[in-house]
């Protein structure tokens, strides 16, 4: 039918998109140059005084690198300023734990972390040694638990914490700022797959449904075969 136009996936998606990214070009021009303030101080206060346990720091940084793509702020010092917050905040996080983590972790906010979560925290430590604090800052819960854990274990700091804290830092600072950065930039292009982005996944759910529907009817022929074949 001539003149009927539907708007087909592709154009909804990116419609969706245009929308995320006016709502998060919103953030950045309501907050302005106060965004360092805000994403370093939320990178710094997840081990801090763990606010990482219900705030994860890497949400501010990401809007950070979009406002820095859209020239609201500079990459480079959201960058700095990401880092610079991941290892202090952390470094404060270890010498709290070492100066008082047994009375935290026995206090009110150290029950609402709960118990299970130190057990967790004090195992991952245990078998990772000074790598945990660099492998917790995947995880926003150890990110802000491991430090303090590392504190009350007195981990090495100059020797051991310290190192790993710092690689860590860079790693997880200024990586979430550069993704906030790269998902400005590549939005479009992710949009434009993502239309199709359900087929392959229809595809693999399809082969495996035929796989097995193939296998259990070859074993019910081959039991049949079996009970046929006994006097």
């Amino acid at each position: 039918m001539s003149g009927l136009c539907v708007p087909d996936a592709g154009a909804a998606r990116l419609g969706h998109d245009d929308r995320v990214l006016e709502y998060l070009r919103g953030i950045g021009e309501s907050v302005g140059p106060w965004l360092y303030v805000i994403a370093g101080g939320l990178a710094f206060a997840e081990a801090a005084v763990l606010v990482g346990v219900v705030l994860p720091g890497e949400t501010a940084l990401l809007v950070a690198g979009f406002a820095a793509h859209e020239g609201i702020i500079g990459l480079v010092p959201m960058i700095v300023v990401a880092i610079l917050c991941a290892i202090a905040g952390d470094s404060v996080g270890y010498e709290v734990g070492r100066l008082a983590g047994p009375g935290i972790r026995a206090s009110r906010v150290g029950r609402f972390v709960g118990e299970h979560r130190w057990k967790e925290t004090e195992d991952f430590l245990n078998r990772h040694g000074g790598k945990a604090v660099l492998l917790g800052r995947g995880v926003a819960l150890l990110r802000a638990l491991v430090p303090g854990m590392a504190g009350m274990a007195r981990m090495p700091y100059l020797r051991t914490f310290l190192p790993w804290n710092a690689v860590g830092g860079v790693l997880w600072g200024g990586g979430c700022v550069l993704l906030g950065y790269v998902f400005a930039l590549s939005l479009e292009t992710v949009a434009r797959y993502l239309a199709w982005g359900p087929v392959p996944i229809v595809v693999v759910v399809a082969g495996v449904l035929v796989w097995r529907e193939t296998r259990r009817r070859k074993r019910n022929r081959t039991s049949g075969t079996e009970e046929a074949s006994q006097p």
